[in-house]
């Protein structure tokens, strides 16, 4: 009868070959951490140079110039750096051009990276909570996530939130990706100087409310507590494109107490307009920070649209991410007119506050306003397609696409058969029917009163 072989766990029981490899590990880690920690910082210093180099006539006569205008060549701004250190992030003294260019400087020097956390100011380093202090691990960067994000108007969260994620997950290759997508979405989503913001965008002669999304999650929320009976709605591209044709989707979104914008394509048309949108308000985003301030004001909500089983998988969903979000009902979209008031009749007896209806436009505008006197739900909202999202029978489109303002692409790609008429034909038709807007704004000017101020509520901390 032969030994048997007794396998001791742990390391005293590990073979001489997994020992000498995990020795191996332990000995090459620190220069492994040294290298990723130097690869980045030779690239900033390689950028850095080869930029200050070619760009030194341009540099020398911004130089001159101010020196000649105020008598010194640079000045500079007291910001929080790495490890929170003061340093002085640089730039061209006197007015003009091309006065940021001395922040390469700052690159050069180790001051800042490319890309890293937004340098802060003393007072918005003080105010850094404390779990995300780790954004000070790493230099400050010309780039952030952040930053990325707010050109296309999807930062919805808080920044120093987006800054702790960025360091937890920075890579270099994670770096020249934000830095191509911050080529791109300063294209579409910036430049050209500041714009007037207004607080109503005028789309068509359709008021659109030019707010925040934490704002917009107050108000739904603040409503939705109340007795006073409130309809939203979101446009985007393709439904202001429907409304410019189908007469009763227009008037249901000149009758809807909010009409939130919705798209990159919403953004454009803004800029087309000589005006800047605040955020890209889409119920798609909107949705999980909704269902979060809900289950927070114990606020029940009521899903209705959709294919059979898509709103109650959405539904269990969110329960699972937010334990306390009550569901008042949820049910699919697929009903006949007989049906109607019984379904209505259903969603009076939930107790829901919110009512979400994911029928798709112009159906769900039309169907909330056939219905809204009889409805209790104090606020109810169009979201289009957004149940899909969330019960995860389609993909959404990854963040790095929705960074550059690429999610329609992404969305395309799925769907082109029913798609391609919405984005191929319908985005440019939109952008040339703002730019007849913009040639002859008289023709479509708001409605008597529209005119007005949106009231404000207070932002989601």
């Amino acid at each position: 009868m032969g030994k048997t072989q007794v396998e001791i766990p742990g390391p005293l029981g590990a073979s001489r070959r997994r020992r000498w490899a995990a020795s191996i590990r332990r000995r090459t880690y620190p220069a492994i951490a040294l290298m990723s920690e130097m690869v980045p910082r030779v690239f900033d210093i390689a950028a850095s140079t080869s930029l200050l180099v070619l760009l030194s006539p341009l540099l020398l006569a911004r130089g001159l110039w101010s020196r000649r205008q105020v008598g010194s060549v640079l000045t500079g701004t007291t910001l929080v750096g790495r490890f929170q250190v003061p340093f002085r992030r640089f730039s061209f003294a006197g007015s003009g051009r091309f006065l940021d260019l001395a922040v390469w400087l700052n690159v050069l020097r180790g001051d800042m990276a490319l890309v890293g956390p937004r340098p802060l100011s003393q007072d918005e380093a003080a105010a850094v909570p404390l779990e995300d202090l780790v954004r000070f691990s790493v230099r400050p960067g010309l780039i952030s996530s952040f930053a990325v994000r707010s050109r296309i108007g999807i930062a919805h969260e808080r920044e120093s939130a987006m800054d702790r994620d960025l360091v937890y997950g920075q890579t270099f290759k994670g770096d020249l990706g934000l830095a191509a997508r911050s080529a791109v979405s300063s294209v579409l989503g910036g430049g050209g100087g500041p714009r007037e913001m207004p607080p109503i965008l005028n789309l068509f002669g359709i008021p659109v409310v030019n707010t925040t999304m934490s704002e917009a999650v107050a108000w739904v929320v603040a409503k939705a507590s109340g007795r006073e009976k409130k309809l939203v709605a979101f446009v985007n591209p393709d439904c202001l494109n429907i409304a410019w044709k189908n007469g009763e989707y227009r008037n249901a979104l000149l009758e809807a107490d909010r009409v939130l914008p919705d798209g990159i394509g919403i953004h454009l048309g803004c800029r087309m307009l000589g005006q800047a949108l605040q955020a890209n308000v889409n119920g798609t985003d909107m949705f999980p920070l909704l269902c979060e301030a809900a289950a927070r004001e114990q606020l029940p909500i009521y899903l209705l649209g959709a294919r059979p089983d898509i709103a109650q998988a959405a539904a269990e969903n969110m329960v699972q991410r937010y334990p306390q979000l009550k569901i008042a009902g949820a049910r699919d979209g697929y009903f006949q007119a007989e049906e109607e008031e019984a379904v209505v009749d259903a969603i009076n007896c939930s107790g829901a506050r919110i009512l979400l209806v994911a029928f798709g436009a112009p159906r769900q505008e039309l169907w909330l306003g056939r219905w809204r006197d009889r409805l209790v739900p104090p606020v109810s909202m169009g979201v289009g397609g957004l149940f899909d999202f969330y019960s995860g029978r389609i993909a959404r489109a990854p963040v790095w696409m929705r960074e550059m303002g690429l999610e329609w692409v992404f969305r395309l790609m799925q769907e082109p058969g029913r798609m391609w008429r919405r984005y191929v034909i319908g985005n440019p038709l939109f952008l040339f029917r703002v730019r007849q807007q913009a040639k002859n704004p008289e023709r479509y000017a708001l409605r008597e009163g529209f005119e007005r101020p949106a009231p404000s509520f207070p932002s989601e901390p």
